[in-house]
């Protein structure tokens, strides 16, 4: 199936390392297939292969389960007291996780991101910058780099009947072949408190989407939700 070139992501993400990640005009969404070889989950398992287990040193309160995998917290992180770690995961130098939040497997937070207080994340990509940062639910999503989500931000990953999520784009109801998919969100983009995200949303870059909206489908760069 041809995709169009609004839903890859170059198009979304203006630093996206391609070279890490090499999706080759694939759309976003494939970084959300557990058996993609360049999907979050494949690509972060060969980096902790090499990388090993790094927890934090001197920090109350942390607790690391490596059942899963091995959890890497790079120098320079902060990670502030009453977290909770499950591997694998990785939190790259200068990104921080703020008291009693819940990092679950698979995440993995880049330079400069923000997981806040009693946030939760799972099988999710932070781009540089991205900030989830007041009692927000981050599942089987990737938030581009600059983007804020609002206090009570909820990314719904999973549909009520459990089917694959599928997304409408021209017209046309196409399946993506992912059971569990919360939101593709592109660079910059700002979701406004207790906003909602059905599975399958994606944002191009620069969206805004006022408080208390749900949100669901493909919306092009700059589009305002109400």
């Amino acid at each position: 199936m041809e995709w169009p070139t609004s839903v890859t992501t170059n198009a979304l993400f203006a630093d996206f390392p391609e070279t890490v990640f090499n999706l080759s005009g694939q759309p976003a969404w494939e970084l959300l297939n557990p058996e993609h070889p360049s999907g979050i989950k494949q690509t972060l398992s060969k980096h902790l292969e090499q990388m090993g287990s790094k927890h934090p040193i001197g920090v109350e309160y942390v607790t690391i389960d490596e059942t899963k995998g091995p959890v890497h917290v790079e120098v320079g992180a902060t990670i502030e007291p009453h977290v909770h770690l499950i591997g694998p995961c990785l939190i790259e130098s200068t990104a921080t996780v703020r008291a009693h939040a819940y990092v679950r497997e698979n995440t993995w937070m880049m330079k400069g991101s923000l997981l806040g207080h009693s946030s939760e994340s799972k099988h999710a990509l932070f781009l540089p910058g991205a900030k989830a940062p007041h009692f927000n639910y981050v599942g089987d999503s990737v938030l581009g780099s600059n983007v804020n989500l609002g206090a009570g931000v909820k990314l719904s990953n999973l549909r009520n009947d459990g089917a694959t999520v599928a997304i409408w784009i021209d017209d046309e109801r196409r399946p993506t072949g992912i059971r569990k998919f919360g939101a593709i969100i592109g660079d910059g983009s700002q979701l406004g408190c207790n906003t909602v995200t059905n599975p399958g949303t994606v944002l191009g870059q620069h969206c805004m989407a006022h408080p208390n909206t749900t949100v669901s489908g493909l919306h092009a760069p700059s589009s305002v939700l109400r």
